[in-house]
């Protein structure tokens, strides 16, 4: 099983990213999935969260700003991150739920100008 992110890098505030997560070796449309944020000292929190049927979640702090978006065809989800601020940046982490549950290995986001 892998998950594999990529898209992070460092923007100035206001810009935008997006993030891509890629699985394979696991039945992708039985799995919800979420991207999960970590900054130095602080617990990894859920930024949002889609489900197999398309349900979405936001955490507070992003609702407006960032979407969470599937394709299925592709095994992959997707962060649209907008209005990027310096208190988004962390490290950003894919997971995958199904009652068993996946994590990637991570994708950096700096937000600063």
């Amino acid at each position: 099983v892998q998950l594999v992110e990529s898209g992070g890098g460092l923007v100035q505030p206001g810009e935008s990213l997006r993030l891509s997560c890629t699985t394979s070796g696991i039945f992708f449309t039985a799995f919800a999935m979420a991207w999960y944020r970590q900054v130095p000292g602080k617990q990894r929190e859920l930024v949002a969260r889609i489900t197999n049927g398309g349900g979405q979640i936001y955490a507070q702090s992003v609702a407006g700003r960032f979407t969470i978006s599937r394709d299925n065809a592709k095994n992959t989800i997707y962060l649209q991150m907008n209005r990027l601020k310096p208190n988004d940046t962390a490290v950003y982490y894919c997971y995958a739920d199904a009652g068993i549950t996946y994590w990637g290995q991570g994708t950096r986001v700096t937000v600063a100008s």
